[in-house]
């Protein structure tokens, strides 16, 4: 059965597409912990960042890179990175501008009620504005 990423990636599911590349997939987070947490995956459908093939480890990290100085140029704040790799069985890596707001959550735990509410027309309007291709 097909992750929720690899539906993403085919279209059977929406979302704010970032960017995508032969190997990588971008998208911003529909539950973000911040304004601007974005996922980065492969194509190719692996369930950890570790278990991935050299060229696309390369390609993820290449990706991660790339956005996160876009990201950083266009939103004028740090940026951060994490891999979890628990939550959906499909390696991805999560950046995230890292903000007071970003900060604070990490301190006190990132909760429901610590998240963005972000609404759809922000996120289109992010999307745009973060988009690299």
């Amino acid at each position: 059965m097909s992750s929720v990423f690899t539906k993403i990636i085919r279209g059977e599911i929406p979302c704010y597409k970032i960017y995508e590349d032969e190997r990588t997939f971008a998208f911003l987070d529909i539950s973000p912990e911040a304004v601007g947490h974005t996922l980065v995956v492969p194509k190719n459908e692996v369930a950890k960042v570790y278990e991935l093939q050299d060229e696309d480890y390369r390609a993820v990290m290449e990706t991660v890179r790339k956005l996160m100085q876009h990201y950083e140029t266009v939103l004028g704040k740090r940026m951060t990175m994490k891999v979890v790799g628990v939550d959906v069985p499909h390696a991805h890596v999560h950046i995230l501008p890292f903000d007071e707001y970003f900060e604070k959550g990490l301190r006190g735990g990132i909760t429901e009620e610590t998240k963005p509410k972000i609404s759809q027309d922000e996120m289109r309007e992010l999307q745009e504005k973060l988009r690299l291709n």
